[in-house]
């Protein structure tokens, strides 16, 4: 009998590491992208491919409005940070930017309606914005908060984000062109697209959509099978 319920008792602690390690699995990358400030929540979050920066963002269709709060560390501690979104195009120019920077040691948000590259001036952007302030923390980590309108029934955005080394005059310096800052670009899926088959392969994402990847939206193979390999491994040392 003490054997049996040493035997139960075990099975209940595989089980309990089991649905740990899937948990884990599943759980979104948020917990490793958790806003300092911890002032707002939000439905997403992405970890972006360049500059070591983050996304978290919340559509919400019934009013067509986007909140986003956007992350990253500046080349220089009075430098700038910067997301923007581009209704026409993919690139830097036509984009439509919020710019954080501190003046007089505050944190201020600015809007710059970047109509090419050679014209970078504070100014209205093509939607409204509200709700715009900035942060920064100990690490010296920038995050910019706010809300935009997008148009009815949009599905992605093409965002922009960059980095720059601080302000002259109130207008940002250039950034660097380095690899990392020329790959600051891509698509931010606003909608979650399913397949019609749901047995039907799914293809590789491309780079830009690997950068607004959701890892809450499902268990990823690998993880579920190392769960699962750790989990038999102990099955053995307990039945050894």
């Amino acid at each position: 009998m003490r054997m049996g319920s040493r035997f139960s008792h075990t099975l209940f602690l595989l089980a309990c590491l089991c649905i740990t390690l899937i948990s884990a699995a599943h759980a979104t990358g948020c917990s490793s992208l958790k806003l300092t400030g911890g002032k707002k929540q939000y439905s997403n979050c992405t970890e972006l491919p360049s500059l070591n920066s983050t996304l978290h963002f919340t559509y919400n269709a019934t009013n067509s409005s986007l909140s986003i709060a956007f992350s990253a560390p500046p080349p220089r501690p009075d430098g700038w940070i910067a997301w923007a979104v581009n209704p026409l195009a993919t690139g830097m120019a036509g984009s439509q930017a919020l710019l954080a920077f501190k003046a007089n040691g505050s944190m201020v948000v600015k809007t710059y309606n970047i109509s090419s590259y050679s014209s970078i001036v504070e100014g209205k952007l093509s939607f409204d914005v509200w709700d715009l302030e900035a942060e920064s923390d100990k690490d010296g980590k920038m995050t910019i908060y706010g809300s935009l309108k997008v148009a009815a029934a949009v599905g992605k955005l093409n965002q922009v984000w960059q980095v720059g080394p601080g302000m002259v005059d109130g207008h940002p310096k250039k950034h660097d062109f380095a690899k990392a800052n020329l790959a600051a670009v891509g698509e931010l899926q606003l909608v979650e697209k399913l397949s019609p088959a749901a047995s039907s392969p799914s293809p590789s994402p491309s780079p830009a959509q690997s950068a607004n990847s959701n890892s809450g939206y499902g268990l990823r193979v690998s993880e579920i099978n190392a769960a699962f390999r750790i989990l038999g491994l102990i099955s053995l040392l307990v039945l050894v």
